[in-house]
């Protein structure tokens, strides 16, 4: 049913409690699953940037991620991109043909217009696929 599974990593608590939900799908459906890390452009008012605008840190993350499942007997493969959240979680969905996205319900990011339109919300939106939000 899920031949794809992407999961976007960041280093929210809501993105680790998704990640068991990761496991139990990808292990029932014989999944081939995707970790995805975006690098986000550093805001203009951030001198030193947050963690996710370091790609050293997001290449540390999805290593992390990769080895976590590996853990479980689960083969993950990764993607580190560069842009907007939404958008690129989006586009990387329709690149790989994913049949699923699972990701938390808030993660670290809201957008520039606030709480009512975090990153999770722009992909429900604009996802080309399903997307499961674990609370």
């Amino acid at each position: 049913m899920f031949k794809t599974v992407l999961f976007p990593v960041d280093q929210s608590r809501e993105a680790r409690e998704a990640a068991d939900m990761v496991v139990h799908i990808v292990q029932k459906y014989g999944s081939r699953l995707v970790l995805l890390s975006v690098v986000e452009e550093p805001a203009a008012d951030s001198p030193n940037g947050d963690a996710m605008s370091s790609p050293e840190t997001v290449a540390q993350l999805l290593e992390t991620a990769k080895s976590l499942f590996a853990g479980q007997g689960i083969s993950a493969e990764t993607l580190e991109r560069q842009g907007k959240p939404a958008f690129t979680i989006c586009d990387v969905a329709d690149e790989i043909e994913a049949d699923l996205i699972i990701m938390g319900c808030r993660g670290l990011g809201l957008t520039d217009e606030g709480a009512n339109d975090s990153v999770t919300t722009r992909v429900i939106n604009l996802s080309p696929c399903p997307v499961l939000v674990v609370p």
